[in-house]
């Protein structure tokens, strides 16, 4: 489980060194593993289908049947660390705050991405060069975000959760920037990062709470103004 280094109680689990990616068994696996050894050496526009098919070992027949686009090789990459992520046991944080059990689920998160590192630098100097690359990254990064949440134990469901998605879709993109040139084995730049960026998000989310409960009051109260006014309306006819 990751910790802040301020915790003396448990082991940080950041600071283990980063657990290597399963061998790739059925073909699907083998086309993203290829994938991302090819992206981690290439940009994401000059990785092409005939590479990933030959790297992969499969035929482009195979490849065109399992995927119709590099993107979406990619959605599935990230449809499996999010897989992976939620197969966890978060048991021994279900008694903590819901920031203290967020930043452990993308620390988590951020672990099973290591052996992808290169991967992830190359992917975003392209989305900064790319905006509809970057678009396309923040869907799935909110979707995925979605799930995070709900690892964690808070609600994403509705408008409120889809804008706790995307406003942690943002916050946890700028992490992602320091985690890929963060070569301490602690990962203590990641972690500060990641905690200041809960900070600034839980404040957030206590201001949407705000605007969503006045909001309510005056919903609730326009409907009883509406009345009075009939009623001078009809008083005065």
């Amino acid at each position: 489980m990751a910790r802040r280094p301020a915790r003396k109680s448990s082991p940080a689990r950041s600071s283990r060194a980063p657990t290597a990616a399963p061998p790739p068994a059925t073909d699907r696996e083998k086309i993203i593993a290829a994938f991302l050894n090819l992206l981690g050496a290439k940009r994401l526009e000059q990785v092409g289908f005939a590479d990933i098919a030959e790297t992969a070992g499969v035929t482009l027949a195979r490849l065109r049947d399992e995927f119709p686009s590099t993107l979406a090789i990619l959605a599935a990459h990230v449809k499996s660390i999010d897989r992976a992520l939620l197969n966890e046991d978060f048991s021994d944080v279900e008694e903590e705050p819901p920031r203290e059990r967020l930043f452990d689920v993308l620390m988590r998160r951020l672990e099973l991405l290591a052996p992808h590192r290169e991967a992830v630098r190359s992917l975003l100097r392209s989305a900064r060069r790319n905006p509809p690359l970057a678009l396309f990254l923040n869907a799935i990064a909110v979707r995925s975000q979605q799930w995070m949440l709900t690892a964690a134990g808070i609600s994403a469901s509705g408008p409120r959760g889809m804008i706790r998605a995307q406003g942690l879709a943002a916050l946890y993109s700028g992490v992602l920037r320091t985690w890929a040139h963060d070569d301490d084995p602690g990962l203590a730049r990641t972690m500060a990062a990641l905690d200041r960026s809960l900070a600034r998000g839980q404040r957030f989310a206590g201001l949407l709470d705000d605007l969503c409960r006045v909001s309510g009051r005056i919903c609730r109260l326009r409907p009883r103004r509406r009345r009075a006014e009939d009623s001078e309306d009809a008083a005065a006819a």
